[in-house]
């Protein structure tokens, strides 16, 4: 059983592959990370300075375009899942092979995008290999989270305008308002201890978690933010990332999971 529907999701996931490729946004996704890398090292200076330019541009962009670009791929896709359904296909297979069709070639250009220019322009000069590796790998994580929370809701919602207004509403929580509740949460509560719930509040926001991560490796306290500030200051560097990857992990597995389950149960 596991055999046929691992076989059944390499097929759908092969051609999702060509399908996401024919539609060459995935390719411009990966030539903007490109030019863009590129630019920062003509014009930027050295290796650490522009992994830190590049870090607003991965914690906005990659959510950004992975919500939007996911959800409607999703709901553009219906027909396929549709005549798909009407086949002895086993709908766990479907929604993986559907879902790794997209997030594996966004990530990939993401990453390539990002770590080329390094390349040619010498990543060892600086030091920063390790740095390089894990902003890349936060970033091919954080494609994998919002393509599984982008499925979650275009399943959920079957109006497809709907959706993707809430998917929007979802990005635009994640990656600009929620830091601003956080700091009128600390501003409001000023008089208390508020270290530990401000530890939690962190864990609902993979965008916070994700700059928690690189600001760590970085160590710049200045601009990590009071969650990432609480989290250097309690936990250190070492377990402060660890638990952010975890946490991060539950992001892409919970979404995946209930976005799984909902599919099993939907009727087309």
């Amino acid at each position: 059983m596991n055999a046929i529907l691992s076989t059944t999701t390499a097929k759908i996931f092969k051609y999702e592959l060509s399908d996401v490729l024919r539609s060459r946004w995935v390719l411009a996704y990966g030539a903007f990370f490109l030019v863009v890398t590129d630019a920062l090292f003509r014009f930027g200076g050295g290796s650490s300075q522009v992994l830190l330019s590049l870090l607003n541009v991965v914690l906005i962009l990659i959510p950004l375009v992975c919500t939007v670009f996911g959800t409607m791929y999703f709901y553009n896709a219906r027909e396929f899942t549709e005549l798909m359904l009407a086949q002895p296909v086993p709908r766990a297979s479907l929604f993986v092979g559907l879902y790794a069709g997209m997030a594996l070639p966004l990530a990939v250009s993401y990453g390539l995008g990002v770590a080329l220019p390094f390349l040619w322009h010498g990543v060892g000069a600086g030091g920063v290999g390790a740095t390089l590796a894990l902003m890349v790998g936060i970033g091919m994580l954080l494609t994998f989270v919002f393509t599984a929370l982008a499925y979650l809701v275009a399943v959920v919602f079957q109006d497809r305008v709907r959706g993707l207004a809430v998917a929007v509403l979802a990005w635009l929580v994640f990656a600009i308002v929620y830091d601003g509740l956080v700091l009128a949460i600390a501003h409001t509560f000023s008089a208390y201890p508020l270290e530990k719930p401000m530890l939690a509040l962190s864990m609902f926001n993979p965008v916070d978690l994700a700059r928690i991560v690189l600001l760590l490796q970085f160590d710049i306290a200045a601009l990590m933010g009071y969650t990432g500030a609480v989290f250097e200051q309690f936990f250190g560097s070492g377990l402060g990332m660890a638990l952010s990857l975890g946490a991060l992990g539950l992001w892409l597995v919970v979404p995946l999971l209930l976005g799984r389950w909902r599919f099993a149960k939907k009727d087309f």
